[in-house]
């Protein structure tokens, strides 16, 4: 296994709460898959776990070394919990086809959140 790129990014939760608040669910939709959306639905304010996402799908574009080019949408990109509540992340559309075409098999993922900000960690492998 070899490492193919690594990202990180910081968001400000604040930031966050401000374009919800100005967006609404128009927002969220843009955003988060229906799965992700569904996930934050649970928590009273869920604000640093947008954030967390937010900043995963930034790493993860940092990861492939693209940033935004091309058809890429955040929803490219989706981020859940796997069966031991570590954060993983799963690619369709255009990021699975970068991806893809850079090497990359799997994706390590790493969110910490405070009240103030969100922080991830990604990095791609590959054979």
């Amino acid at each position: 296994m070899r490492i193919l790129g690594h990202g990180i990014d910081l968001v400000e939760c604040g930031r966050i709460a401000a374009m919800q608040a100005r967006h609404g669910d128009r927002f969220l939709q843009r955003i988060l898959t229906a799965w992700e959306q569904s996930y934050i639905a649970r928590f009273q304010d869920p604000t640093q776990r947008i954030a967390g996402r937010f900043a995963a799908k930034e790493a993860v574009l940092k990861m492939m070394g693209t940033g935004w080019v091309g058809r890429i949408a955040w929803t490219d990109i989706e981020v859940f919990n796997d069966s031991a509540g570590a954060p993983a992340v799963r690619l369709s559309g255009e990021c699975a086809r970068i991806a893809e075409s850079r090497g990359i098999t799997q994706i390590l993922l790493s969110i910490t959140h405070t009240p103030a900000f969100a922080a991830a960690s990604a990095v791609g492998t590959g054979d």
